[in-house]
């Protein structure tokens, strides 16, 4: 994913957040709807990850050091774990805890202000939408033909577009929630319907936050390559001659726009160093080629030995050949 297709997302979300917050904090104050105010602490909540995530980009692109050879790629990684937590602590729990309390403690909404809520929740749900546009037309220019929406936030290695996603659709959800909470609440005169709008809001926050927490975490573990990117890197290293067998081969992204490729590989046991050197240098290149984010590449020459290498089967995927 491109940097930049990520910022613009993460912008137009804050932007749209932060606004959306500041109605919703009014119209809380002016009519005393629970929902309201949920729905303001999950906007605050939201316009935080979003800063999150653009400090956690800011921190991935510092220069390989020492201490982190590697680089410093997946500080995404960390601080999309961190909005996943925010998401569920800040915004889901407090929105359930306001709604049973209502629940348990009914309050008469304020009438003189009887339409504000409604007219602040149709705003948010415009801004929301335009937020959500542009996360989905930032995910269309990277997101594979043919790839469903589930695969794309399962599947994606950078975590900035999938979380402004689920983060929008969430924020629609729970703004449909507190517009009918509102809603039957005006027309009935039951406080009980505000309440269960806020619960709702609640649980879909925490759902959404599992989800992000579950994902991210695999990739704070550590991924290796998708299936297609491994085949292609296999048949990079067999395109030439010098390879008689891949022994073993290992992927793992070192953060979301590079992953390191580990490689042994079988050469002609009477080839000469410096051919054997050339030879590397060449399927280096084919991989590099292939798939650009494999940018760190390691090669380790050796001589087929059956009775003693070590069969494939340590790495998650199986090894293809194009022939």
């Amino acid at each position: 994913m491109s940097a930049s297709g990520g910022n613009k997302a993460i912008v137009a979300a804050f932007l749209a957040n932060l606004g959306i917050a500041i109605a919703k904090f009014i119209a809380w104050a002016l009519s005393g709807s629970a929902s309201m105010l949920a729905e303001a602490i999950h906007s605050v909540a939201d316009s935080g990850n979003q800063l999150l995530l653009m400090l956690g980009g800011r921190k991935a692109r510092r220069e390989a050091d020492r201490s982190h050879p590697f680089g410093y790629g997946r500080e995404r990684y960390v601080y999309a774990f961190v909005v996943s937590i925010i998401l569920f602590s800040v915004g889901g729990l407090f929105a359930i805890y306001e709604g049973v309390e209502k629940l348990t403690n009914p309050h008469e909404l304020d009438q003189t202000w009887w339409w504000l809520p409604l007219v602040v929740l149709v705003i948010a749900i415009g801004l929301e939408s335009f937020s959500l546009r542009t996360a989905v037309r930032e995910s269309n220019l990277v997101r594979e033909k043919g790839q469903s929406w589930v695969s794309f936030v399962r599947r994606s290695k950078a975590p900035e577009l999938p979380v402004v996603l689920l983060e929008d659709v969430g924020a629609l959800t729970g703004l449909t929630f507190a517009l009918l909470g509102v809603g039957l609440t005006l027309i009935t005169g039951n406080p009980l319907f505000d309440a269960l709008g806020t619960v709702m809001i609640g649980v879909l926050l925490v759902v959404i936050a599992i989800v992000l927490g579950v994902e991210t975490k695999s990739l704070l573990v550590g991924e290796g390559a998708t299936q297609a990117d491994y085949d292609r890197i296999v048949d990079a290293i067999n395109a030439g001659d010098e390879v008689e067998k891949i022994i073993h081969m290992k992927t793992l992204y070192l953060g979301p726009d590079e992953f390191m490729v580990a490689a042994k590989i079988a050469l002609s046991a009477d080839k000469p160093l410096r051919e054997a050197a050339g030879d590397i240098d060449a399927i280096e290149a084919r991989i590099r080629e292939a798939v650009p984010v494999a940018r760190v590449v390691y090669i380790e020459p050796d001589v087929y030995r059956p009775a003693i290498d070590p069969e494939p089967s340590t790495d998650v995927f199986v090894l293809k050949s194009s022939d």
